[in-house]
């Protein structure tokens, strides 16, 4: 076999990594914010189709149990794992609607709902995007290459230049481990600072109470 094309696919995802360096910052704050936000009682919704929909169980597997070290669980659900309300809905009122109008069910202000698309035009995703916004979440995107519809329907999002699908979401599932690193390293820190002593009160006279 040609050496070339059995090596082909590695040297994609070399030069796509490469590049996808510079959204490592990003993601890193990502993970921090979301850390602070499900600390604090919001939840994380996830979605996808196909692939990136395996991607997104991943997130809230990784949340809800646990990526590394033990801790708290924290609320984060995958939309499409519900298949009695997605196949519900899609045969109700489309395929389009499948992810909106479970945002709609489970979102609230504060909310994060991450959509993960390797072409960035799913129209459920842009649905569930709209339906998002209109309630008052965050909505972070991992897509293809950029400029994509999706990226111009969220807040913000980190986008893959690779060539083909696999490429893509290959880089998708390290932006999800990276974003569990920095949001564990958040909880981290916070437990940490929970268990710190207070300093000793002072009286006006400048002696400890």
């Amino acid at each position: 076999m040609n050496p070339t094309r059995e090596t082909h696919h590695c040297d994609d995802l070399m030069e796509a990594l490469t590049a996808f360096r510079s959204s490592c910052s990003v993601v890193h704050r990502w993970g921090g914010e979301l850390a602070g936000r499900l600390g604090g009682g919001a939840r994380l919704l996830v979605a996808g189709n196909g692939g990136s929909a395996a991607q997104a169980q991943h997130l809230t597997a990784e949340l809800v149990g646990r990526y590394r070290e033990d801790r708290p669980p924290f609320s984060a659900l995958a939309l499409h794992a519900d298949t009695s309300s997605t196949t519900a809905i899609a045969n109700d009122y489309g395929v389009q609607e499948v992810f909106a109008r479970q945002t709609c069910a489970h979102g609230r202000p504060g909310d994060v709902l991450m959509l993960l698309s390797t072409s960035g035009a799913s129209a459920n995703l842009l649905s569930a995007a709209a339906e998002a916004r209109r309630i008052g979440m965050t909505v972070w995107a991992l897509t293809g290459p950029a400029p994509n519809p999706l990226e111009a329907a969220c807040d913000e999002a980190v986008c893959v230049n690779a060539p083909v699908s696999a490429t893509v979401q290959e880089l998708h599932l390290v932006a999800v481990h990276m974003l569990c690193e920095a949001f564990d390293q958040v909880c981290e820190e916070n437990a940490a600072a929970l268990r710190r002593p207070s300093p000793p009160a002072v009286s006006v006279e400048g002696g400890a109470l």
